[in-house]
């Protein structure tokens, strides 16, 4: 059965700290496979994302050359608000014989009693929490039931954000320190961020 992890994120723009992640949750997870999935319709970001097919680009080059990561179209492709139950559903059904492990931070997790039919989420995929070192994640009082559907995921110890990314560039300064070399041709070939 193979175990698959699933990313999601605005990835607006995707950074080094993303892929930080990534590389953690693929070889702690021991998964043969790590789907990238950019959100569509955000339902809980009050800002207007970058369009889609940036944001969806920027990933592919971010991940080309990396083992075992994919992108996947799925929420983008979808018209309104994004809801990972539906993506997992849609996924699920496309590959039932598939283990799922859904990756998501301290913030997302401490908010994911929130989710669109959260219940039924846990009993399809397995949480995969990101906490900081020697910082165990704290689930919300209706998760405390579900521990055996958690698992505890090492955060490396980077502090890059997509908002400080954004910042940067729209004040002019480097941030090829906080994106892969690829990402950042992308983000100065189509002038994104460069408005705040």
């Amino acid at each position: 059965m193979p175990r698959i992890g699933l990313f999601g994120g605005s990835f607006d723009p995707v950074h080094n700290a993303h892929l930080a992640l990534a590389r953690v949750a693929r070889d702690h997870l021991r998964l043969d496979e790590l789907r990238w999935v950019p959100v569509g319709a955000a339902w809980q970001k009050a800002r207007q994302l970058t369009p889609a097919a940036h944001r969806l680009a920027m990933v592919e080059l971010a991940i080309a050359r990396e083992p075992g990561f994919t992108a996947s179209t799925v929420e983008t492709d979808r018209d309104g608000p994004s809801y990972m139950i539906d993506t997992v559903r849609a996924l699920q059904e496309a590959q039932p014989q598939a283990h799922w492990l859904l990756i998501v931070g301290q913030d997302q997790y401490a908010r994911f009693d929130t989710w669109r039919d959260w219940p039924e989420l846990l009993q399809r995929v397995t949480l995969a929490v990101a906490g900081r070192a020697g910082e165990a994640p704290r689930p919300p009082a209706a998760l405390a039931v579900h521990d055996h559907r958690i698992e505890s995921l090492p955060l490396p110890a980077m502090t890059v954000s997509s908002t400080e990314v954004r910042t940067r560039v729209a004040r002019g300064e480097p941030i090829d320190t906080l994106v892969p070399p690829q990402v950042a041709r992308y983000i100065a070939q189509h002038h994104l961020y460069s408005n705040p």
